[in-house]
């Protein structure tokens, strides 16, 4: 649910709250706009709030020949916040789903990377979530694979958080042109052979325009089917024992 009496770095800072006393906070960060807003908000209020370390995350995966200048531009992006980087560099395993194998690829260097105690942040905002309910519910999924994404979840040693997800894409658009942010644009991320891709381009632009409220709602049912998901864990914790 929007909050618009509370600028968008308070509102970070509230979500990120109960986190506090983790001895790292890293950023997954791509280059991209939203790991772009979400570091510079991080580093701006380290500045005047107490807060672990900050530290950063590039998993270059090497599928396209553009990728290979993006690990420079996050390390100059992150030299000048005062955000130490680490580059994993991986290797994506071939198969039916590009985007599925990147993706594990992904998270299997964000695990590597998390110790104990450690947050792992990453930067999937409101719309993200939109278009992960849409696209379960297309392949069939059950209640809890339409929660969408987790706002937190277990990695290994440590956590995994997700303090944007219940802002939009366009509040993330706004900070960044008002602080003249520079970040990478995926080719990829136009290529609608890609089903996220395709539901982005294709399907949430007519969906917002007979219903403007479309992604908010949408965001809202995962949250109610994630709550939902709880419910049935706990209950089948009370039948187990």
């Amino acid at each position: 649910m929007d909050q618009p009496t509370i600028d968008l770095p308070s509102r970070l800072l509230l979500n990120l709250t109960p986190w506090r006393n983790a001895t790292t906070w890293r950023i997954a960060f791509s280059g991209g706009l939203d790991s772009t807003v979400l570091l510079h908000l991080l580093a701006n209020l380290a500045k005047t709030e107490s807060l672990p370390a900050l530290r950063a995350i590039h998993v270059h995966h090497g599928l396209q020949a553009a990728a290979d200048g993006w690990p420079e531009h996050c390390r100059s992006i992150c030299d000048a916040l005062g955000v130490p980087l680490q580059v994993a560099r991986v290797q994506v395993q071939s198969g039916a789903s590009l985007e599925r194998a990147a993706r594990e690829a992904r998270y299997g260097a964000f695990l590597q990377a998390t110790q104990a105690n450690e947050l792992l942040l990453t930067a999937q905002h409101r719309d993200d979530q939109a278009e992960t309910l849409l696209f379960r519910l297309l392949r069939g999924a059950g209640v809890r694979g339409l929660s969408g994404m987790p706002g937190k979840r277990v990695l290994g040693r440590g956590h995994l958080l997700r303090p944007l997800l219940d802002i939009p894409r366009a509040e993330l658009e706004a900070y960044a042109t008002e602080h003249q942010l520079s970040w990478i644009e995926d080719p990829s991320n136009q290529d609608r052979q890609f089903s996220r891709n395709y539901l982005r381009h294709q399907v949430f632009p007519v969906l917002t325009e007979r219903w403007p409220q479309a992604v908010a709602t949408m965001a809202r049912s995962a949250a109610h089917l994630s709550e939902a998901q709880g419910l049935l864990d706990d209950l089948a914790q009370i039948d187990l024992a």
